[in-house]
């Protein structure tokens, strides 16, 4: 598949008919599991997207955003939908653009009452500041028909798998309590976190404040907040998907004209000469079978890795379980690598992605994983 696509998956139907509605050219793609996918552009644009329905709950959404990452190696998966505000600061109709996913309902019960254990994962630098640049930029809403601008916020989400809604519940209090920084609460966000993490896979979480998660949340879904608040959502996320794509082309554009910028390309299979005089200002790159070369120079790559990963084991800074399913990853990518095949390549770039989320804190070798996924990338 080609990986300048977005994956934006959706819990409910009308947070689905609200980034349908953005698509054009859309086309019906089927998973070997039976999963279906939309893939399309959106509306005016070249930006691909391919948009999936997992239901309500992290499980779920863990399970199918893995199989969207698996399927089109996306640049992104953005998770978009309505959720409740948990402060008088997010109104409705409001976007919230988490910074962190709490799974809130990790802890211990104890005698003395219920301790928090969650997890926590914070989305990615880059990622995070092209939405705030929407965000200030401001043009993100205007074919909403909306009066005023949606406000944007960004805080932490908490996801759990319960409906809340209340504010005197001892659930609500104690999430008050233990997670007062979060701003939104809603039940997918975890899941699809998770997966990104564990794929290597940037995941952004764009959420439409649809109730007040405080006992009022029939008299809001009377009054159609839902699919405004979807609807707003589903606005943001799809700019944020034009300049995630936006973005990677340029870079691609930028490194291919570096790349040819005063240089002479001479391909030869046999014995190769040169003679020349002064050479100033230019560059002669020569290169014998490139194609095989770049084949030769990425399986050096994941040979050097490999060494790196035995190296931080026996250093005691991978245990065994991540270390094993590591090696797994390299194995396939070398295997994949001897096919020379475009799905090969796919297999490859996956593998390393994976690779990149089991080792991302390791910054040796998450530079040479980086590496070698912009070589296969550049074939």
């Amino acid at each position: 598949m080609n990986d300048k696509v977005v994956v934006i998956l959706t819990a409910l139907d009308l947070e689905y008919a609200a980034v349908r509605r953005r698509m054009a050219n859309t086309q019906i793609h089927r998973h070997v599991a039976g999963t279906r996918f939309e893939v399309g552009t959106l509306q005016g644009t070249r930006c691909r997207i391919a948009l999936g329905l997992v239901g309500k709950g992290n499980h779920a959404a863990a399970v199918l955003a893995e199989r969207a990452i698996t399927e089109f190696a996306p640049i992104a998966v953005i998770f978009v939908g309505v959720a409740g505000g948990l402060w008088e600061k997010t109104k409705l109709g409001d976007v919230v653009v988490a910074t962190h996913i709490y799974a809130y309902h990790g802890g211990t019960s104890e005698d003395d009452g219920l301790k928090a254990r969650p997890r926590v994962w914070e989305m990615t630098h880059g990622l995070l500041q092209i939405s705030y640049h929407l965000a200030m930029n401001g043009d993100w809403w205007r074919d909403l028909q909306r009066d005023t601008e949606p406000k944007v916020h960004f805080g932490a989400i908490a996801a759990g798998e319960i409906v809340h809604d209340s504010r005197i519940s001892y659930e609500a209090q104690w999430i008050r309590q233990h997670y007062n920084d979060a701003i939104a609460i809603e039940m997918e966000a975890a899941g699809v976190a998770q997966a990104g993490h564990l794929n290597g896979s940037q995941v952004a979480v764009v959420r439409g404040i649809s109730d007040r998660a405080d006992g009022s949340k029939t008299e809001t879904d009377i009054a159609d907040w839902q699919p405004r608040a979807a609807e707003n959502a589903a606005a943001f996320a799809a700019r944020l998907a034009q300049e995630l794509i936006a973005e990677e082309t340029s870079e691609t554009w930028a490194g291919s004209r570096m790349q040819g910028r005063n240089t002479v390309n001479n391909n030869a299979t046999g014995p190769v000469g040169i003679q020349a005089g002064h050479v100033t200002n230019s560059t002669v790159v020569m290169s014998v079978d490139s194609e095989h070369s770049t084949n030769r120079s990425l399986a050096e790559q994941l040979t050097a890795l490999r060494q790196l990963v035995v190296r931080e084991h026996s250093n005691g800074n991978l245990d065994d379980d991540t270390y094993e399913a590591a090696q797994a990853e390299l194995n396939l990518a070398s295997e994949a690598l001897k096919r020379d095949t475009p799905e090969g390549k796919s297999t490859v770039m996956l593998a390393l992605k994976r690779l990149r989320g089991l080792i991302g804190d390791m910054a040796e070798l998450a530079a040479k994983v980086a590496t070698a996924i912009a070589a296969i990338r550049g074939i």
